[in-house]
């Protein structure tokens, strides 16, 4: 057999497609038959008879028809031309090719006829074509012809394969939910027909311009490379996990490198995503960790793994729904005349708009006019005599109001103590990640104001004290429900955590959504902290701020907060 090496796309060179060898004891498929040489006189042995006339001979065997040559122009069925090979492996050639019939582009998977896998790939073909599946890049024929099997399938031209999108970056949470959803969704109704992908990846996975995720070499590219499992759906699933780890990452959920991704640093393990990069949401972090395989440890929150297309469709459907970002609408002006200053002159062509003449109000009619007039007369003259009346009342009253006695000398600062510090209730709390996915566990923010010492809000799981150098800090704000003096807030934590205390500005009066809003005012480091401000603050609202988490067990480190409680 010819050696199989990479070609380049667009290379005019022909492809052979040669027959396996041959077992042993017959002639090689390869190899051309040609008739034994006639023995001449000087080996002839001297007692051996005169040979034989010509047309005495015994006919030659017929060779074996010649092999194929592939090769860019080449045309199968007298109906599909081949343009360009696009991979050329173990055996088989794939190519892009024209369908001069229908006139539209196609997919063309070529292998010799007696290939040893030639029958497990016509009967993984004609299974995907049954499927019918429009999420799937759709089978069109399968046929075996002289010495060649070939499956056509569709070919999109405008679609972009996932591993060409994350070359360029990691996908938007949006579009990442997208890709999961669609591709579980069409793996789980794959697996209910009874097939499998077994080599789902980057490059298997395609993006129509109008947002659809299709997948491609269904049963067949598994068929093509001789690829089985005694567990398809959980190794679907598993495939499935580590693309949407790729496309939040843009990094492969294993050591080593593949598809054009880094691998994980070594000796770190599974790392979940929204701890590799800053900013990743967290539902879908949690849903790549749970279709990862690692018997279930990886699944945070204690969520069950999901070992199958169906469980990982269920999940991500349970998810709350992603919108896509905001876009600003394109500013539109609507074509008008080009105006000019007064004081210059139009360029040559072109005219100047004429300015609008002011238009008047419509005026009232005759009589019914007056008596509007009047009456509007009546009105402000009656407002202003209303008015003086008022303020001459208030004038008279404090006038007559007799002065209170202010004490003097050392005895009037005797009964002058300041006001006693005073409890300040929290109103509401939310919890506060503005450099990631913007939310923390806002579930449990309830817990930090509900005086119960038993209850606690807390951080995600982080690889190192300092949030695994993903963002400066996480924290929960406080309301206090108006702007209020505030002396000293104490806080409650499990585990030696540095915390500080920022305020808002005294005249916010809606709460925050970005750290620069705030103002640092104290800072500290234990379990019981009591954060006192050096200076006066006035504040509606207060953000505990933690920057370093204690470690909760080995390489886990977590911030928990019991009890907030604010002093006026």
């Amino acid at each position: 057999m010819t050696p199989d090496t990479p070609s380049q796309p667009g290379s005019a060179a022909s492809v052979t497609v040669a027959a396996e060898p041959a077992a042993d004891g017959e002639p090689d498929a390869t190899q051309k038959l040609l008739p034994e040489p006639e023995p001449g006189p000087a080996s002839r042995p001297a007692s051996a008879p005169a040979s034989k006339p010509a047309s005495a001979a015994k006919p030659a065997r017929p060779a074996k028809p010649p092999r194929t040559e592939l090769h860019s122009g080449h045309k199968l069925a007298r109906r599909y031309q081949l343009e360009e090979c696009v991979t050329r492996v173990d055996g088989f050639s794939s190519w892009r090719a024209v369908d001069e019939k229908l006139r539209r582009a196609v997919g063309i998977h070529i292998l010799p006829a007696d290939h040893k896998r030639s029958r497990q790939v016509l009967a993984a073909a004609r299974s995907a074509a049954l499927l019918g599946d429009p999420r799937f890049v759709q089978v069109l024929d399968a046929v075996e012809e002289n010495d060649l099997v070939y499956v056509i399938h569709e070919w999109l031209p405008d679609a972009t394969s996932l591993a060409d999108l994350l070359a360029v970056a990691p996908l938007e949470p949006h579009e990442g939910y997208q890709m999961v959803s669609q591709v579980s969704q069409a793996m789980a109704a794959a697996h209910r027909e009874g097939l499998a992908h077994l080599r789902l990846d980057p490059g298997a996975v395609l993006r129509t311009v109008s947002g659809q995720y299709r997948i491609r070499g269904l049963a067949v590219a598994a068929a093509l490379r001789g690829l089985n499992s005694d567990r398809p759906q959980r190794q679907d699933t598993e495939a499935i996990g580590a693309l949407l780890y790729a496309s939040l990452t843009q990094r492969w959920p294993y050591e080593d490198d593949a598809h054009g991704l880094a691998g994980l640093p070594k000796g770190v393990g599974l790392v979940a995503p929204d701890q590799v990069r800053a900013g990743i949401h967290r539902g879908l972090s949690e849903i790549a960790m749970r279709a990862l395989v690692n018997e279930g440890a990886t699944a945070s929150r204690e969520e069950p793994p999901c070992t199958t297309p169906e469980e990982l469709a269920k999940a991500v459907a349970g998810m709350p729904r992603i919108r896509p970002p905001e876009q600003a609408p394109p500013s539109y002006q609507p074509a008008g005349f080009t105006r000019f200053p007064a004081s210059s002159a139009p360029p040559h062509g072109a005219t100047r708009a004429p300015a609008p003449a002011p238009v008047p109000p419509p005026a009232l009619p005759g009589r019914t006019g007056q008596v509007l007039k009047w009456a509007v007369a009546a009105l402000v003259i009656v407002a202003i005599g209303l008015g003086s009346w008022q303020l001459a009342d208030a004038l008279k009253s404090n006038e007559s109001r007799t002065p209170k006695h202010t004490p003097t000398g050392q005895k009037a600062g005797e009964n002058t103590t300041a006001p006693a510090p005073k409890p300040i209730p929290i109103v509401t709390a939310k919890d506060f990640d503005p450099l990631g996915d913007q939310t923390e566990y806002p579930d449990l923010v309830s817990k930090v104001y509900d005086h119960d010492p038993s209850t606690y809000w807390q951080t995600s799981a982080y690889w190192r004290a300092d949030l695994g150098g993903l963002k400066p800090g996480v924290g929960v704000i406080v309301d206090l429900g108006r702007a209020q003096n505030v002396s000293k807030v104490r806080v409650d934590m499990v585990g030696t955590t540095s915390v500080q205390l920022l305020a808002a500005s005294g005249s916010a009066s809606s709460m925050p959504t970005s750290l620069d809003a705030f103002s640092k005012v104290a800072e500290t480091s234990g379990e019981q902290v009591t954060l006192t401000p050096g200076t006066k603050v006035t504040s509606r609202f207060l953000l505990v701020w933690l920057t370093k988490l204690p470690e909760i067990s080995p390489g886990q480190f977590r911030g928990k907060i019991g009890e907030i409680s604010v002093t006026g």
